[in-house]
């Protein structure tokens, strides 16, 4: 099941570094969470401080990474821990907040974090809810975006309140966290608190034409052709990067990350020299002095009064005579964000020669960087190298062409958008996040197109950079569908026939045998088909028990008449109660009908007198192993340790009903750190003790029968955010689970050619 490959991942990340989830960007990591996969260490405290330190002084340091995909890991991190009110890295610090104890909950409030992050990097809430659907929920909840404040109970056993979060709190985080960064760099770069000048820490200015040049249009209909060559094109590059960062990264998994954790920090050591000596020998000797002049100065007088100061301050002369600035300099020693805006706002004052060398050099410098082992994100080094690629297309459009009418910052930020789409592959949301930051709706359907066209080329070659690092760790990520010819499989060619159960009642040594000897994360709830069980029933309690829950669990069309028939006894109408009673007089009594019996008269071969208490065994037949099983529930591997931890069992001797009860809230007390099973004293308990397992087993999970389409199939998996899925026949019969790993691409291809050559 789903155990295995989660086994071999945390074996693997648990021999890395301090805390390696806190290396890279961290949207990949955020995606798999929000896929459903538990990865470990991903939300923890200890990673939101790494990652915070480790992005301060890699930005600082002059390393070609951005900020913004850290920013919303670190959203998820706190979106994550804070509705717990608890820290495994503060144990001393709890709370008595009993609400928001579910993996759903969690999901929630970390897709509001990833959102808030997107939202404050960028100061686009919209796009950054947007951005948390695209690319990160693969079971988006509608609530997330707008859900009506209300109060529900739970049906637990001491109906304790639960609370609903009852603001629209994905869209209302990411406005949050807008306006509050917005607030703090307003007030503290510009000592005017409550003006809210600042939206994001990437702005991209005002993209305006002079009032002066009255031929200049920020885009005409026949620019659209360039724009759909220049997706083209940044998809091609986008694959490029793609391809060789993931060679880079099978050659660090292979090399550098099985030896010794000084080997990493030696590698970030090699990579700042490297990068730090190709930017001043490429200064100083590609990069050509320019004569200052009023072409070179903002192009357009209102945007002028907001930014000529930063970016005419950010010109550098780097050896230059007086008079004149090094226009490959005031690219690579400028910060990101500064150097963006030089070229979506200068005019005239970079040469295609230096552009284009600018290009490559960070091309390859940035697709080395990104994942070595610091906190680094993709989002600016894209954007600013797309940017060059565009203003590169101007320039060459203004000089040897002659298109004198085309602005140039539009094709910057088009060549932006065109190498940032063909990297990560996201259309809506990057659509909305670049038109929040211009704060320029007409750039909306240049934008989109060119998008989409960079998205479609580079899937052609290969998948986006997050999803290709996903792959690389053996995560069973679900995609958004299958293919068409995967509906040749059913539900039946994909499920896991080889099941381990546990009964409705079971001894405690049944119990710690599963859980000591398996990793799957949920068991089903079975009991076996017998022919003689009323002789079994004589034998054993335990087996009396499972036989009696057996027979009162099974819903048939008399015993809900006779039900609903009692009820309308009370009736006044004297005409129903005759009616019922004639209906009842005209019933045999129960005791003379076994209803069971007439379900399954078509079989009763004898099986083997096994005991529920026994555990699978490996010198069963066939038949043994796979003998017909009445599904009844699932339970889940925490709730099963839990009842262990806590003794609720009854003996042999006592009744059921002598069990301790739980409610929900003492169930869910050690979430999300449930106790092992390996960390349990056997000492304490009697292994021959009984633990009814029935009123904490979910008894109507999501199920399918065998016959199903593998895309519905896939779609229920995806939608409602399973883990598991009973497989259960026409006769109400377990015949298979299905998990993650059989919906994984890898796994359905496999599938598919075995189901190729039986045909």
């Amino acid at each position: 099941m789903s155990g295995n490959w989660e086994c071999r991942f945390l074996q693997k990340v648990a021999s890395c570094s301090l805390k390696p989830v806190a290396a890279g960007s961290g949207i990949p990591e955020v995606k798999c969470y929000l896929n459903g996969v538990k990865v470990p260490g991903i939300v923890r405290l200890r990673t939101l401080l790494c990652k915070v330190l480790g992005v301060l002084f890699s930005v600082a340091g002059g390393l070609f990474v951005g900020k913004e995909g850290p920013m919303i890991h670190s959203g998820s991190v706190v979106g994550a821990g804070l509705p717990q009110f608890q820290s495994i890295s503060l144990r001393k610090i709890q709370f008595n907040f009993p609400y928001f104890r579910s993996d759903r909950d969690k999901r929630d409030f970390v897709s509001a974090g990833a959102a808030a992050g997107v939202a404050a990097a960028f100061g686009a809430p919209i796009g950054g809810t947007l951005f948390s659907l695209e690319e990160g929920s693969s079971f988006w909840n509608q609530g997330l975006t707008w859900k009506v404040v209300r109060r529900t109970f739970s049906e637990s056993v001491n109906h304790t309140p639960r609370i609903t979060l009852g603001v629209p709190y994905s869209l209302f985080c990411s406005m949050s966290a807008t306006f509050t960064l917005n607030f703090f760099r307003s007030g503290i770069q510009f000592g005017s608190w409550g003006s809210f000048q600042l939206p994001g820490l990437l702005n991209f200015g005002e993209f305006k034409c002079s009032d002066s040049d009255k031929k200049c249009h920020l885009w005409t209909a026949m620019d659209l052709g360039f724009f759909v060559v220049m997706g083209v094109i940044g998809g091609l590059l986008g694959a490029t990067f793609n391809c060789l960062n993931k060679r880079l990264a099978k050659y660090r998994m292979r090399n550098v990350h099985p030896k010794p954790k000084l080997v990493r920090v030696l590698e970030s050591l090699l990579v700042s020299l490297v990068t730090t000596v190709v930017v001043f020998v490429a200064s100083m000797v590609l990069g050509e002095c320019r004569q200052m002049s009023s072409s070179s100065q903002i192009g357009n007088d209102s945007f002028q009064l907001q930014v000529t100061e930063d970016v005419n301050s950010s010109i550098k002369t780097f050896f230059c005579p007086n008079d004149t600035y090094n226009d490959m300099a005031t690219l690579f020693f400028n910060p990101q964000e500064s150097a963006i805006l030089q070229l979506f706002h200068q005019d005239g004052t970079f040469s295609p020669v230096t552009l284009a060398l600018f290009f490559v050099l960070y091309f390859l410098l940035a697709c080395w960087t990104y994942g070595i082992s610091v906190p680094s994100g993709l989002f600016v080094p894209s954007l600013l190298c797309g940017a060059a690629f565009g203003r590169l297309v101007a320039n060459v459009l203004k000089s040897y062409i002659g298109l004198g009418h085309i602005y140039s910052g539009t094709f910057a930020l088009i060549g932006a958008a065109a190498f940032l789409g063909g990297v990560v592959r996201m259309t809506i949301s990057l659509t909305v996040i670049l038109i929040e930051s211009t704060n320029e709706i007409t750039y909306g359907l240049p934008i989109m197109v060119t998008l989409m066209v960079a998205k479609w080329t580079g899937d052609f070659f290969n998948k986006g950079i997050y999803d290709i690092h996903v792959g690389l760790r053996g995560v069973p990520l679900l995609e958004w569908e299958t293919e068409v010819e995967m509906d040749k499989l059913r539900a039946s060619d994909i499920m896991e026939p080889n099941l381990t159960y546990v009964y409705p009642h079971t001894r405690i040594q049944s119990l710690v045998s599963i859980l000591r000897t398996t990793v799957h994360h949920a068991f089903p709830v079975v009991t076996e088909n017998r022919g003689n069980e009323k002789e079994f029933m004589k034998g054993n309690q335990l087996i009396s028990n499972n036989i009696k829950f057996k027979k009162s669990s099974i819903l048939t069309r008399a015993g809900e008449q006779r039900k609903r028939s009692q009820s309308m006894k009370s009736y006044p109408s004297s005409e129903l109660r005759n009616m019922c009673d004639e209906h009842i007089a005209s019933e045999e009594p129960a005791e003379k009908e076994d209803l069971l019996q007439q379900m399954l008269e078509r079989r009763y071969t004898p099986y083997p007198n096994l005991y529920p208490d026994q555990s699978p065994s490996e010198d069963w037949t066939m038949e043994e192993r796979f003998r017909p099983l009445t599904f009844h529930g699932l339970i889940l591997r925490s709730q099963l340790v839990t009842l262990l931890v806590r003794g609720v069992c009854y003996s042999e001797s006592q009744s059921s009903a002598s069990q301790p009860r739980l409610s929900y809230a003492e169930m869910a007390e050690d979430y999300p750190r449930y106790p092992d099973i390996h960390d349990l004293d056997l000492t304490l308990l009697n292994p021959r003790m009984i633990v009814d397992v029935t009123p904490y087993m979910n008894p109507s999970p999501f199920t399918v029968s065998p016959n199903t389409h593998v895309s519905q199939v896939f779609n229920l998996f995806r939608t409602m955010g399973l883990r598991h899925l009973p497989v259960v026949n026409a006769v109400g019969e377990i015949v298979g689970i299905i998990t993650r790993h059989n919906l994984t691409y890898e796994f359905l291809q496999a599938r598919l050619r075995q189901h190729y050559q039986t045909i």
